[in-house]
């Protein structure tokens, strides 16, 4: 059984219990993580408080030079990383290679790189003088959908900024983390400035969030669980970052580029098996090509065939476990039993073995229903009509979330239009691409707070005014 990482070293935890990796792919259990308890996280943070003076008082650059060694690292271990997320989470290897592993190893780059030019003292208003300095200790709490991505969304800034970290990483897919915290280690990254406690949210992660000596919790996870954590950070007045849930409508006016937007729809729903936030869940199509829409739609999808992550080709894995295959296979019935026309997919277990789900499109799909409402996780796609460009705008703003969203039309111009009406935190127009030093976040029950860039550092900064 694997240890924790606190204070610099690996160390076991005071449970000696541990908690089962397994291979969605296959079912078999691949390794194991211990679980954590209120004590290990009372060590941890213990050793975060008391590296934070020293950690805080380093120059912006010889933080970045610790950064930017552990990205190269990372980088030079792509490959091993990749496969690692293949095998605990069930993502097809070209998938965690690229944005698994790449993509992070880069958002990590990027933070060594902006504190070359970051301004910590941020000038003079009148007779103040205005500097920016680290929150204090960070609690970070990750998902498994993507293992490494939402770590370093949280550790790079946080690092950057000057703060010390915990990070409780998923339980279901730990391994990533794991990887890193080596890097950290070898790197030479101060003891206590980064640590790793596993364990199950309800233990660790509250233990976390609750924890008066931590000034900051970021979250990314379910928005029921991210009610939980800012209802206990609240009780110590703490800082809380939350990246929560979505169901992002993707917007084809009329006279936009069907084929094109329909191929790039269904991409944007599938993308790792349908397990990401920001997955265009919701495709709103108007009535005079909603048949032609739907007709498309069922064509991608076929292409979308599930199997083995680390065969050649694979488009489309399994769901990470079978807690969440029987979830989306809920919904799945649970749309046809609404009324919703299942046009293809939906079929669980279409392997031997494996929590797989073929990938689902349903037509008739009317605001209101379950299957358009609530966040399903999976790979399951709602093709919805529209009759105006208002209602349209009625439909993709009509659901409590506002993390992602996207539009087409026959000219960015109209395209702009229709975004700045989306109440949501990003939208790709015409096919925009995702861009990692933009904010990530959302509005409504999506969250509080951004990711990435210069505001994802600012999230951990204190704004301090002298008065000269």
């Amino acid at each position: 059984m694997r240890q924790l990482f606190v204070n610099g070293a690996w160390v076991p935890s005071s449970s000696g219990e541990g908690i089962d990796v397994v291979n969605p792919a296959t079912e078999e259990v691949v390794d194991r993580v211990p679980a954590g308890t209120p004590a290990d996280v009372e060590a941890a943070v213990a050793a975060a408080r008391a590296a934070f003076p020293s950690w805080s008082a380093t120059s912006p650059s010889e933080r970045a030079g610790r950064l930017a060694a552990a990205a190269g690292l990372l980088k030079e271990r792509a490959g091993d990383v990749a496969a690692t997320i293949a095998t605990d989470m069930g993502a097809p290897l070209a998938l965690a290679l690229k944005v698994q592993t790449l993509m992070p190893a880069g958002v990590l780059a990027s933070y060594a790189e902006l504190l070359g030019r970051y301004e910590f003292d941020a000038g003079k208003v009148g007779n103040s003088m205005i500097v920016r300095e680290p929150v204090g200790v960070v609690g970070a709490i990750t998902p498994w959908n993507y293992p490494l991505h939402q770590v370093i969304c949280k550790v790079a800034p946080a690092l950057a900024a000057g703060c010390t970290v915990v990070l409780k990483p998923s339980e279901v897919a730990p391994l990533a983390a794991y990887a890193l915290a080596e890097i950290f280690q070898e790197v030479g990254l101060p003891p206590g400035v980064f640590n790793l406690v596993s364990g199950y949210g309800p233990v660790v992660g509250e233990a976390i969030a609750a924890h008066p000596d931590v000034d900051m919790v970021s979250f990314t996870g379910s928005t029921r669980a991210g009610r939980r954590v800012a209802a206990l950070a609240a009780e110590t007045v703490k800082r809380v970052a939350l990246e929560l849930g979505g169901k992002s409508a993707n917007v084809i006016l009329p006279d936009a580029d069907l084929e094109t937007a329909v191929k790039a729809g269904v991409a944007g729903a599938y993308l790792n098996s349908g397990q990401t936030c920001s997955a265009l869940t919701r495709m709103l199509v108007h009535w005079d090509q909603y048949d032609d829409a739907v007709r498309l739609a069922a064509g991608f999808a076929a292409s979308y065939t599930p199997g083995d992550p680390f065969a050649e080709g694979t488009r489309l894995g399994p769901l990470v476990s079978a807690a969440q295959r029987d979830r989306v296979v809920r919904y799945i019935n649970r749309g046809q039993e609404e009324g919703a026309r299942l046009v293809i997919g939906g079929t669980d277990n279409p392997m031997d073995r494996g929590y797989y789900v073929e990938p689902a499109v349903f037509a008739g799909v009317s605001p209101g229903m379950a299957i358009e409402q609530e966040e399903i996780f999976g790979p399951v796609l709602s093709v919805i009509p529209f009759g105006s460009e208002d209602e349209a705008v009625e439909i993709a703003n009509g659901t409590p979330y506002g993390l992602s969203g996207a539009v087409w039309a026959s000219t960015e111009e109209k395209a702009l239009a229709v975004a700045r009406r989306l109440r949501t935190g990003q939208v790709a127009v015409n096919g925009g691409r995702f861009n990692p030093l933009a904010p990530f976040g959302g509005y409504k029950h999506s969250g509080v707070g951004r990711e990435m860039g210069d505001f994802g550092l600012e999230e951990y900064l204190e704004v301090k005014a002298i008065q000269m």
